[in-house]
């Protein structure tokens, strides 16, 4: 028999999975679900403000993937699911499925007041290229940068993309010899910003911003934004561009299709990455909540680790068989600043973080390369 597996999401989670299912099983009649069929390499958003990348660079159509790997792709957005999963309903009609892998992402909690004054970069090629031109119309100014997290969720977070921006925008400013009419400004409601990736990485980070004359505004539980100012409990400091990263949680239609929800809107699922009380169905990447660490992180790496267990799992299930693999948690990121990169990497057993060098930036942008070829 034929298995049909349903896959939402066309992000890092969703074509791994479809990748490792399609190795696992190549006559399975697999469909992906996205609103629309390209990849976005998103930790290249960092490059966009500097021209080092543009939006062409980064952005890859995924219509010779699909045809490679027979895949039916199908427009729309995910709205809610039927039967225990065995059906997605989308915008665009309903997909039926022996076997269901979410991977379509959570969201960002919008709620501080004023919050629409701030460029959240993470969403897609359009922030970048917005931070990109009010860079350019600024002559002069403070530039805000900071993030926050998820109280009910703390690995809801992307902590690591905001001090790129924040070092990228200081070594770019100083290439075009403007940064002396430049003030910019880290802030975080956390005391200890970025303490996922380990004691030392706070400490370095912190002392790297002040080494490059970057104030420091943290501990401060947000209060909201204005056009030009950023309002915290600790006070409130004047801002000509402020870029902010809130927390994540889960998407609105995950509630109502009967999803089992952790206290922070991320659908709970087991080190197999199956998620509980359904049969058959899995999540990978950022939509899902995993037991692990505190520290466990939400990026690239982690979710391809999660979807290639996710379809490793399903596949042995349908054949009805226990799950046969566990993922591993693991952070690894290179955090870089346009010619440099620092890199840390964390498991369950040890942490490391490795000085500022030339070879962490060519790193990162061979592993940029290494995903656009394989899905270009």
């Amino acid at each position: 028999m034929t298995n049909r597996i349903t896959i939402i999401g066309a992000g890092f989670a969703g074509l791994a999975a479809a990748e490792k299912y399609r190795q696992k099983d190549g006559h399975a009649e697999i469909t992906l679900i996205a609103p629309r069929a390209e990849f976005v390499f998103l930790p290249s958003l960092i490059w966009l403000p500097s021209g080092l990348r543009k939006a062409s660079d980064i952005r890859v159509p995924l219509d010779h993937f699909f045809e490679r790997l027979h895949i039916r792709y199908h427009w729309g957005s995910a709205t809610g699911l039927k039967q225990g999963g065995r059906v997605v309903v989308t915008d665009n009609g309903e997909v039926e499925n022996d076997g269901l892998i979410i991977a379509c992402g959570g969201r960002f909690i919008k709620k501080l007041p004023g919050i629409e004054h701030a460029i959240t970069p993470c969403e897609g090629i359009e922030a970048g290229e917005a931070i990109r031109t009010r860079l350019q119309g600024l002559a002069s100014g403070t530039i805000a940068c900071g993030f926050s997290g998820n109280p009910n969720e703390p690995s809801a977070m992307r902590g690591g993309p905001m001090f790129e921006f924040l070092f990228g925008i200081d070594k770019q400013l100083r290439r075009e010899k403007r940064r002396s009419k430049f003030k910019l400004v880290f802030f975080c409601p956390a005391p200890r910003p970025g303490i996922r990736l380990g004691e030392q990485a706070v400490d370095r980070l912190l002392q790297r911003m002040a080494d490059h004359d970057i104030e420091i505004h943290i501990g401060h539980k947000l209060k909201g934004f204005d056009a030009h100012e950023v309002r915290t409990e600790g006070g409130s400091f004047k801002a000509d561009l402020i870029l902010f990263m809130p927390g994540m949680t889960g998407n609105s239609w995950f509630g109502g299709a009967g999803l089992p929800l952790s206290e922070g809107g991320m659908i709970r699922a087991d080190a197999y990455a199956r998620v509980e009380g359904f049969e058959h169905v899995y999540v990978a990447g950022d939509a899902g909540s995993y037991p692990g660490p505190d520290w466990k992180p939400k990026q690239a790496h982690m979710a391809e680790l999660q979807a290639r267990a996710a379809a490793v799992n399903l596949h042995a299930g349908l054949k009805g068989e226990p799950p046969k693999r566990a993922f591993k948690t693991e952070l690894l990121c290179i955090i870089d600043s346009l010619n440099r990169g620092s890199m840390v990497w964390r498991s369950e057993r040890r942490s490391i973080m490795l000085p500022q060098m030339r070879i962490l930036h060519w790193a990162k942008r061979l592993f940029e390369q290494w995903h656009i070829w394989k899905y270009r």
